[in-house]
């Protein structure tokens, strides 16, 4: 099985259908991992145990990813990473999966969800400027127009939260969070390009494996083993948060780069934070007001806009 094979892992229906369906359910399952964040710091635990506690559980899964995708390099069914490709897939899973959930969980202490959530809808024109930028990649009229409905749908749905937002520590918090915005927007890019050579479920496996240990070792920096101790809750939340928040999710968004690009791909992630409005009314009994549905429905209209079919030659 070659590259070109692996970015397609499902051949019954279109690629860029494909792309598409796996971009937008991997960006819901991502953004769900707000309400499993919060429900596991009720429990009083601080931010370097919670990803640890993650990505203990979601060490294994990769592993045994790494695991294949080695021996199949080793069959020469992939090519072997050239040195500087290994070392571009450690700096990709410190930056992408560490350093930027880090700096996530560190600013959910000192802001709300929403205001989180609205700082992480920078991420995505993050990508797209970005690649403009760096890439030299035009941002097509389509883009433009998909960015700005979403972006007014955000603004509506959580204007009244921002108001809500007053405290000492709320800068600082927001400060984390445009961090990690803008370091997942740089790891998408890096990605989309190293993608195309080392293949999406390997580039995964390998950096993933790489924030999992910088996970693990910061967390016995900080904390003495005693505290790999604790209730059951917090096993059973850290082991849904790695299963459907992170290991299912992660390779969903990596074949979706792999397929449609890192610009669309992110847009479609616009979707995921919205969608919390919903499960959160439905997990956590809070209510859907009519600017939140209008916010929404802006929202799915600039995905609407960026699903329509490109001309010929777009992106």
């Amino acid at each position: 099985m070659n590259r070109a094979a692996e970015s397609r892992p499902f051949d019954f229906v279109s690629t860029r259908a494909l792309g598409f369906f796996l971009a937008t359910l991997g960006a819901v399952l991502f953004a769900a991992k707000a309400i499993v964040v919060k429900l596991t710091y009720e429990y009083g635990i601080d931010a370097v145990t919670l990803i640890a506690f993650r990505m203990l559980f979601a060490m294994p899964f990769f592993a045994l990813v790494a695991w294949r995708e080695a021996r199949r390099a080793a069959r020469g069914e992939l090519p072997v990473l050239a040195a500087r490709e290994r070392v571009q897939l450690c700096l990709l899973g410190l930056l992408g999966y560490y350093f930027s959930s880090f700096l996530d969980f560190l600013g959910l202490r000192y802001v709300s969800a929403s205001l989180e959530r609205l700082i992480l809808f920078l991420s995505p024109s993050m990508v797209v400027l970005l690649s403009a930028w760096w890439l030299k990649r035009p941002v097509t009229l389509r883009q433009w127009v998909a960015m700005v409905a979403s972006y007014l749908g955000v603004i509506l749905v959580f204007a009244q939260d921002l108001a809500q937002g007053a405290g000492s520590h709320v800068p600082l918090g927001a400060l984390f969070i445009f961090g990690s915005a803008l370091s997942y927007a740089v790891y998408l890019i890096c990605s989309g390009e190293l993608v195309k050579r080392v293949g999406a479920t390997r580039l995964v496996a390998y950096a993933m494996l790489v924030s999992c240990v910088a996970c693990v070792i910061q967390f016995f920096i900080v904390h003495p083993p005693s505290m790999l101790v604790q209730p059951a809750g917090v096993y059973g939340y850290s082991f849904l948060h790695a299963t459907l928040n992170t290991v299912v999710p992660v390779f969903m968004l990596m074949w979706a780069v792999a397929l449609i690009g890192a610009p669309t791909a992110s847009l479609l992630g616009m979707v995921g934070p919205v969608s919390v409005l919903f499960l959160a009314a439905w997990l956590l009994d809070e209510p859907i007001t009519v600017w939140q549905l209008a916010g929404t429905a802006l929202v799915l209209c600039g995905v609407f806009v960026l699903m329509g079919r490109p001309a010929a030659g777009g992106s």
